[in-house]
């Protein structure tokens, strides 16, 4: 008996576990292109092309846990850390991996794992959760949620691997 309770479990998680990839709708395509060209624009040497991916009025939040005993959560505006952008050095990268994508209408959320290099070198990964807004130009980022852990870390989150060198 416990055998064959152990096996319609399993039968009935099967469904949950075998779906790794969020459903490629063309709708869920358009806001994965959206995510994809802000994370293109991150890596890119314009460092105003960032702005042009999100939306100035939103907020970002960060769950830094980079410090395990003193974890602390910190908000900033998104325009402010577009003109932080305007000074950061070149070089940086960050790669997510969409676990899910949902769309109603206006509004998309893309989630996942992420990793962000510096130099070639993993600084932080976590777990990215980017809220998308379809305005009259195409879909932007307007507040984006994200977990900031130590890069050791990294393979137990399911962040995507560094790019070869």
């Amino acid at each position: 008996m416990k055998a064959i309770s152990a096996l319609a479990a399993l039968l009935a998680a099967a469904p949950v576990a075998a779906k790794t990839a969020p459903e490629r709708t063309p709708v869920a395509a358009e806001a994965i292109a959206a995510a994809d060209a802000f994370f293109a624009a991150l890596r890119s040497d314009d460092k105003t092309a960032l702005a042009r991916q999100m939306d100035g009025a939103g907020m970002i939040t960060i769950h830094d846990r980079m410090e395990p005993a003193a974890p602390e959560v910190v908000f900033v505006p998104v325009a402010k850390h577009l003109e932080n952008w305007l000074k950061s050095p070149p070089g940086l990268d960050e790669r997510m991996i969409y676990t899910a994508v949902l769309v109603d209408g206006d509004m998309a959320q893309v989630w996942g794992p992420y990793r962000f290099m510096a130099g070639g070198k993993t600084t932080h990964c976590g777990i990215n959760s980017l809220s998308l807004v379809k305005t009259e130009s195409g879909w932007k980022v307007a507040n984006t949620s994200f977990t900031m852990e130590l890069p050791e870390r990294c393979t137990a989150l399911g962040a995507p691997e560094a790019p070869a060198q």
